[in-house]
């Protein structure tokens, strides 16, 4: 019996906002359908948006976040996108996503204490995205996927 519950918490963490990325990368291929690739970032933001904001989501867009180190603030992060307060979206258009990348939303995720972020790629014809969780919040693997526009 302790099996099963330890089972069913960790599916738990393991779908933390599921429904609500899901919407989201839908979102994201709907307007690389409409926009195709060769776009600057700023134009996929500005997409998906609308995009988002249509699906009845709340987004808010250049959060700022204080970097504190040894209680001094050091500096600024803004996020891209943050939706419902509680999923960080970080953009990209670039030929591939990158170790780099990926270590860049970890660090945004740290600083603004959200638990679940999307680095997703505009880039390229295929959207490549990956989800990712706070490092100290307890979770299955993250995902890497790429998939193609009509998806």
């Amino acid at each position: 019996m302790k099996d099963r519950k330890r089972q069913d918490m960790h599916d738990k963490n393991r779908l933390l906002h599921q429904q609500i990325t899901e919407i989201i990368l839908g979102c994201c291929f709907e307007v690389m359908n409409e926009l195709g690739s060769g776009f600057l970032e700023s134009v996929y933001k500005n997409a998906l948006i609308v995009a988002i904001k249509e699906k009845g989501l709340r987004i808010e867009a250049e959060k700022r976040f204080e970097v504190i180190f040894r209680k001094r603030k050091i500096g600024l992060y803004i996020a891209d996108l943050i939706v419902e307060d509680f999923i960080l979206i970080e953009l990209k258009c670039c030929t591939q996503l990158l170790s780099e990348h990926q270590a860049q939303l970890i660090n945004y995720l740290k600083v603004s204490g959200i638990l679940v972020g999307l680095l997703v790629n505009f880039g390229k014809r295929k959207i490549e995205y990956k989800r990712l969780h706070h490092p100290d919040h307890p979770t299955a693997g993250d995902l890497l996927l790429c998939c193609s526009a009509e998806s």
